[in-house]
C-alpha cells in the first residue's frame, strides 16, 4: 500500500509551485476540468497570486514512492463567510488527483486536510462544487459527508452559475 502524506502549499517554495501548476493543469486538461490546459501566463503568475490572498491556502497530498516524493492530489480552498452563521466557511475552490494515484484515498486525504484546517478557523462549513456527470467524485464528496445544498427541500437544491467578465 502506497504512503501518503498532506500539506499545506508555501506559495514562495519551488518544489511546491512546481506542483500546483503541474496538478492545477493536469486537472485543467482532464474531461471533467475542461479538457484545456491553463495559460502559461496564468500558471506563471498563480502562486504569486496565490500569496497575495490571505484568505487563500492550498494543500498537496505527497506520494512517498522509491523515488521520492511525488505530489498526488491539490485542493486550492478559500475562506468565505457565513452571513446566515456569522461564521468563516471554506469553499474548495478546486480538488484534483492525478491519474496515477487515482482509487487510493487521496482525495479523501485532501478533504481531511481542508477539513482540520476548516475547524482551526472556526468555519462553519466547507463548500465545493463538483459536475453531476462526475459519478465517481461526487461518490467520493457523499462519503466524506458532502451533500447538495438546500435551505428547504421544497424550495429545491442550489445550482452553481457563472458569468464570465
Amino acid at each position: 500500500m502506497m504512503q501518503f502524506s498532506t500539506r499545506r502549499v508555501d506559495y514562495t517554495k519551488p518544489t511546491d509551485r512546481a506542483a500546483l501548476t503541474a496538478l492545477l493543469n493536469h486537472y485543467a486538461t482532464d474531461p471533467m476540468g475542461g479538457g484545456t490546459p491553463i495559460a502559461p501566463e496564468a500558471l506563471e503568475r498563480l502562486c504569486d497570486d496565490l500569496s497575495k490572498r490571505p484568505f487563500a491556502f492550498s494543500i498537496i497530498a505527497w506520494a512517498q514512492t522509491p523515488q521520492g516524493e511525488q505530489s498526488a492530489g491539490l485542493a486550492n480552498c478559500f475562506e468565505g463567510y457565513s452571513t446566515f452563521k456569522a461564521a468563516p466557511l471554506i469553499n474548495i475552490h478546486d480538488i484534483v488527483v492525478h491519474i496515477d494515484w487515482r482509487g487510493q484515498g487521496v482525495a479523501q486525504m485532501l478533504m481531511q486536510a481542508v477539513q482540520q484546517e476548516a475547524q482551526a478557523r472556526k468555519a462553519c462549513k466547507i463548500t465545493l462544487e463538483v459536475l453531476t456527470g462526475n459519478t465517481v467524485a461526487m461518490k467520493s464528496y457523499e462519503r466524506f459527508g458532502f451533500a447538495p445544498y438546500a435551505l428547504d427541500p421544497k424550495a429545491g437544491t442550489a445550482t452553481f452559475m457563472q458569468k464570465w467578465l
